[in-house]
């Protein structure tokens, strides 16, 4: 068994790393671009924290709406898209509308929690 630390707490040692002791020390380019890692660290937190739960709610709402089962999120959205483009499923299909969004803000989640839109969308 591995004890510690987790892959979590390395990334964040890491991040608070950059922000604390690197960062204020740096200036121009090198400023900037400690900024993007700090910023790329603290997406796969959120990613750690909010993707499983996320992909199997999704896997969820996929296997609703397309009466079927899967062994992945790709093959459903997959078939998603065939049934789209088909016109199979569209707009007014029951619950596509609601997978769409929940789809969305769950990824704008991990990817841009502070986007405007988002408190919006999730009210």
């Amino acid at each position: 068994m591995h004890d510690a630390p987790s892959a979590k707490e390395l990334i964040e040692a890491v991040k608070a790393f950059i922000d604390k002791t690197a960062a204020p020390q740096l200036t121009g380019h090198a400023a900037f671009h400690a900024r993007v890692a700090s910023n790329a660290l603290a997406t796969v937190l959120r990613e750690l924290e909010i993707r499983p739960q996320a992909e199997a709610d999704e896997k969820a709402r996929l296997e609703s709406l397309l009466g079927k089962t899967a062994d992945s999120v790709t093959a459903l959205n997959r078939d998603l898209c065939e049934a789209i483009r088909s016109g199979a499923v569209n707009l007014s299909t029951s619950g596509l509308l609601a997978h769409l969004k929940s789809t969305t803000i769950a990824q704008l989640s991990v990817d841009q929690p502070g986007y405007s839109g988002l408190k919006t969308a999730t009210r």
